[in-house]
């Protein structure tokens, strides 16, 4: 080969060898910016803490209303019966609401419990009696704790109309559920985690000058 020509072929190598290098640097990125996205909506910005906020709402039915199913045929309690009836009549309400929200707003949602709800759903698939009652109570009773802490910080802070309202709702029945898990007398409130230690203080909202009050 013409050495002018293998100079131009290793020339043209090392041009792209450098455009794959830098496009394998650059995925990462875009997928990042992506996951941090806001975008804007007919209701207000839409930022990550929201779209994560309708993913768990999902997710806490996808395994709720089976395992709520199951409270009323495996159960020994007739309380536990009664809270699993309870949360499956809410779930499915609570489910269609988050599906109109996420369609609304072009957020997908998945179709499968998340790892953990699959672990905790194969526990009590092989339980009955007291043994089912127990770990219903905890395991549920634990999971609403944690899904409380993320609903609760979204209808505090986000920006979109539509989340907020749909978070309001998703408080009031987190909450609920909380109540009549612990109304069955199984919870260990010692297994559950402690409250976060106090950080500083979030700012004061700025003053409003009354005068300037229409």
């Amino acid at each position: 080969m013409h050495r002018l020509l293998r100079g131009e072929v290793v020339m043209f190598g090392g041009f792209a060898l450098a455009a794959a290098v830098t496009i394998l640097l650059v995925m990462p990125q875009a997928n990042t910016a992506v996951l941090t996205e806001v975008t804007q909506t007919s209701t207000g910005p839409l930022g990550p803490a929201d779209r994560d906020f309708l993913v768990k709402v999902r997710q806490a039915g996808l395994w709720e209303i089976p395992v709520g199913q199951w409270a009323q045929k495996r159960a020994d309690s007739a309380r536990v019966k009664d809270v699993g009836q309870h949360l499956v009549e809410d779930h499915t309400k609570l489910d269609a609401q988050v599906r109109r929200v996420a369609a609304k707003l072009n957020v997908p949602l998945p179709d499968r419990p998340s790892p953990d709800q699959q672990r905790w759903m194969a526990q009590l698939a092989s339980e009955t009696g007291p043994a089912f009652d127990r770990d219903f109570a905890r395991l549920l009773r634990a999971a609403h704790g944690k899904v409380f802490a993320v609903v609760a910080n979204v209808r505090a802070g986000t920006r979109n109309a539509e989340i907020r309202k749909f978070a309001g709702t998703a408080v009031t029945v987190v909450m609920r559920h909380m109540t009549l898990l612990e109304s069955t007398g199984l919870v260990n409130y010692d297994e559950l985690p402690e409250p976060p230690l106090p950080s500083q203080a979030a700012p004061a909202p700025a003053a409003v000058d009354p005068r300037r009050q229409p």
